[in-house]
């Protein structure tokens, strides 16, 4: 089963772990944002909490190698903390964003020497650190982005990244920086040496906005989720085929690679699904959230029968009770654990103010058939 912790009653926007897993960095929709550590009997509590932004933190990531957050909120900026031994609390870096719109997501690159924050100043800033000034700065990716993004995500090469946006649209495009002596290779998704901010690839998502974008581990496949309940993939050689399926479920939000033949998807439905990605198409899987099972009433004898009519109108009692681990939207998607270049397990946050682990192993054994 998995494990769940009730961390706020507010909704929880983002959140990420460390590289052991015993602290975790959450958003509750407010300016501040918490630093928990877990404790002796496995619970998260409050251990530090960054107080630097003036309206409420939209995204944050936690850089497992350099031990270095990053977050981003509606007041248009963006630090970079770092943990100082000395005095056991986290001091904040400027970021220039030069944005005149709220900051919405923010990601590390691979090799943690780089972030990308999305806005809705219809821009893509490339962050990077200045030694001379002590301070992070931004390139700015503009065109042809037309509407607010809402999700990005780095290829393993650190070179290129992906970009969900509000105008329908996911693409991908070159990050290289020359400031950064950066060396990109060509690749499928780079047939040519670009410099940075060029248009590698653009899909539609017909009629509904980019929620998420996640490169599968080898860098080869991108898959996307849109408003319109859809679930996207794509593989780079052959970017003119688009795998599409539009699912009778609420729209997800978040998407996440489990392996090169699997993914994970989330959101408005409250519980993760598993679609499976074969050369030639994407099918759904399996609902990852297992349902509780309903206790039997067969043994109710007929005065209990007559006394649940006489005194709440029914024989049975109302399905009140969610049958789902969140109790609302789920709102992000995390890979904790890998092997093999697998994801062994997985979390969860979501508007309900949970954070949620699971298992692939226990959720396995629960459903028959099942493989990731």
């Amino acid at each position: 089963m998995p494990v769940v912790q009730q961390l706020f009653n507010e909704p929880i926007s983002s959140h990420a772990f460390n590289a052991d897993l015993s602290q975790v960095v959450v958003s509750n929709s407010s300016p501040n944002t918490h630093v928990m550590k877990k404790g002796p009997d496995g619970n998260y509590s409050v251990s530090n909490t960054l107080e630097q932004h003036l309206e409420r933190v939209t995204s944050v990531d936690w850089a497992p190698t350099t031990n270095r957050i990053v977050t981003c909120a509606g007041d248009r900026n963006a630090y970079v903390w770092n943990y100082q031994e000395d005095t056991g609390s986290w001091k904040p870096c400027l970021v220039l964003l030069r944005i005149n719109r709220a900051a919405t997501f923010v990601r590390w690159s691979p090799q943690e020497d780089r972030f990308a924050v999305g806005s809705g100043a219809r821009l893509l800033s490339i962050c990077y650190f200045d030694p001379e000034n002590n301070w992070w700065v931004s390139k700015h990716i503009k065109k042809p982005i037309r509407s607010t993004i809402l999700c990005v995500s780095w290829h393993p090469s650190n070179h290129l990244i992906a970009v969900g946006s509000c105008d329908f649209k996911c693409r991908v495009f070159s990050a290289a920086l020359k400031e950064m002596s950066d060396k990109p290779q060509t690749s499928t998704w780079m047939p040519k040496l670009s410099k940075f901010g060029t248009l590698l690839a653009e899909f539609d998502t017909n009629s509904g906005w980019v929620h998420g974008v996640h490169f599968s581990p080898s860098g080869t496949l991108l898959a996307w989720v849109a408003h319109d309940s859809s679930v996207n993939l794509v593989n780079s050689t052959n970017l003119e085929k688009v795998h599409t399926v539009h699912t009778s479920y609420l729209p997800y939000c978040c998407v996440l690679w489990l392996s090169e033949e699997s993914i994970v998807v989330a959101g408005h439905s409250n519980s993760p699904d598993l679609y499976k990605v074969t050369p030639d198409k994407l099918e759904f899987g399996a609902k990852l959230d297992v349902k509780k099972q309903k206790s039997s009433n067969s043994n109710m004898s007929a005065m209990d029968r007559f006394k649940k009519l006489d005194v709440q109108g029914q024989a049975e009692e109302a399905a009140t009770t969610l049958e789902t681990t969140h109790a609302n939207c789920i709102t992000e998607i995390r890979s904790i654990s890998t092997a093999n270049n697998k994801v062994t397990k997985f979390s969860t946050s979501g508007k309900d103010g949970r954070l949620v682990v699971w298992e692939l192993d226990n959720i396995c054994s629960l459903i028959a058939g099942l493989q990731i």
